[in-house]
């Protein structure tokens, strides 16, 4: 992505971690990227930041003072703005296979252990950038369609307006197809649960 990608296309990455060292190291691997990073040295800086602004993924260190990775997750998922933001768990610790499944438990969309292989975890999070992005495509196209069924919706209204107010014989069977295209109009809506 180059220097001069329209602000809307950006995905921030949320960086969890309470170890300089660590977030030094995934601001070197992830910065390449050319995305926002942003960094929180807690569980409780991240749930801060996510209520600032959105986020395209989380990565998240497992074992932190205060507030671990697996409560900060479980916080995560509960908020109705954050649950379907996808978490990459990070763990200094591989010979615990428990600590795997509670992070899949919690809602992660993956795990890696430290020391990580930089280009799996760029390769993993560029995944979740494009899927971001998709999902942000598709909702500016579902709120087009949306102000477009709005706008056909009153038209109809004003046409069959216009039509009770005229006296002409085709009334009738013009305000039948209009009523048939206010159907069509509603079907649609419920066809993309609005």
């Amino acid at each position: 992505m180059s220097a001069e990608a329209p602000t809307d296309n950006r995905a921030s990455i949320l960086l969890v971690d309470d170890m300089e060292d660590n977030l030094m190291a995934l601001e070197a691997v992830l910065g390449s990227l050319n995305e926002p990073l942003v960094r929180a040295r807690s569980g409780e800086e991240a749930m801060k930041a996510i209520l600032r602004q959105r986020f395209a993924v989380i990565l998240l260190d497992v074992r932190m003072p205060g507030m671990d990775g697996f409560e900060t997750a479980s916080n995560i998922k509960r908020l109705d703005q954050t649950k379907d933001v996808p978490i990459i768990f990070l763990t200094g610790t591989d010979n615990d296979a428990g600590y795997a499944f509670r992070g899949y438990a919690t809602g992660a969309a993956d795990y890696l252990t430290k020391p990580f292989d930089p280009w799996v975890l760029r390769a993993k999070v560029t995944v979740f950038l494009e899927l971001h992005r998709k999902n942000r495509q598709l909702e500016r196209i579902l709120a087009r369609e949306q102000r477009q069924f709005d706008e056909l919706a009153a038209r109809l209204s004003a046409i069959e307006t216009h039509m009770a107010a005229s006296s002409l014989k085709d009334v009738l069977e013009l305000r039948r197809h209009v009523t048939h295209m206010e159907e069509l109009v509603q079907e649609m809506r419920r066809g993309r649960g609005v």
